[in-house]
């Protein structure tokens, strides 16, 4: 463990060391260097600057992870133990899935307004398809000889769906909750990219028009870092919650 660490930190010491270089032969405005990006993270932190925006984009992303979440998971239990849901609904998810995010979002906008919820509904749309998949293929491959066994033992629909096929599904749901987090989060970019005054999107956007490449950088590192702490924070959940139904499968 503490070689894998060592390998990594050394990586990111040498791609460091490497754009400081880059920069040197570079103007500001193209490549700044990463120490005038983290004087000007610092600063727009200790000012107050990012607060506001960060607080934003967090409640975008959980709203929306919650909204497509919940309807993921829903329509997910639905199609896969009805095989006319599956059959009729497929190809409309399909369908939907096809159609660009970032093509629809003008679209939110004129809907449901510059605020937050056009940018909501935008991330529950994102995250919605991989969690409703995962879900779906979660609850197909439960183990056979125990649904037999389930069956023998007199159980209904309710209790073989609730006591043997989600529990039997929670690694492949949770691991569909570690992708839709991370589209949660360039879902709601995204709508700020479109139409929005607060959020890191927003700023981004911003600091494009002022020509200020070393506030880009500060917000995509703080993206970055928020992207990371998302993805772990599922992680936790699932190793503190749902260890003893992965423990199961394998």
């Amino acid at each position: 463990m503490k070689r894998h660490a060592g390998v990594s930190i050394g990586i990111f010491m040498m791609l460091l060391i490497i754009w400081e270089l880059a920069a040197l032969r570079m103007s500001q405005l193209v490549l700044p260097s990463p120490m005038i990006i983290m004087e000007t993270l610092w600063l727009h932190l200790t000012s107050g600057y990012f607060l506001p925006h960060i607080g934003r984009t967090i409640s975008e992303v959980l709203l929306g992870l919650l909204l497509g979440g919940l309807f993921g998971l829903t329509a997910g239990i639905v199609m896969g133990e009805s095989v006319f849901f599956r059959k009729v609904l497929t190809p409309y998810l399909i369908a939907s899935q096809a159609v660009p995010k970032l093509a629809l979002a003008p679209l939110f906008i004129l809907w449901f307004g510059f605020g937050m919820t056009s940018k909501v509904v935008i991330t529950a749309l994102v995250c919605f398809f991989p969690i409703l998949e995962n879900t779906m293929t979660g609850l197909k491959y439960s183990n056979k000889q125990q649904l037999d066994l389930f069956r023998m033992l007199g159980a209904n629909k309710w209790q073989i769906l609730f006591q043997l096929k989600i529990p039997a599904g929670i690694p492949a749901i949770i691991a569909g909750f570690r992708v839709g987090v991370v589209l949660a989060l360039v879902g709601a970019v995204v709508g700020e990219f479109i139409g929005g005054s607060e959020g890191l999107g927003a700023v981004i956007i911003a600091s494009q028009g002022m020509m200020d490449t070393p506030l880009m950088f500060s917000s995509l590192i703080l993206l970055t870092a928020l992207g990371m702490m998302l993805y772990q924070t599922v992680n936790l959940i699932e190793n503190k919650y749902f260890a003893k139904y992965i423990w199961r499968q394998r």
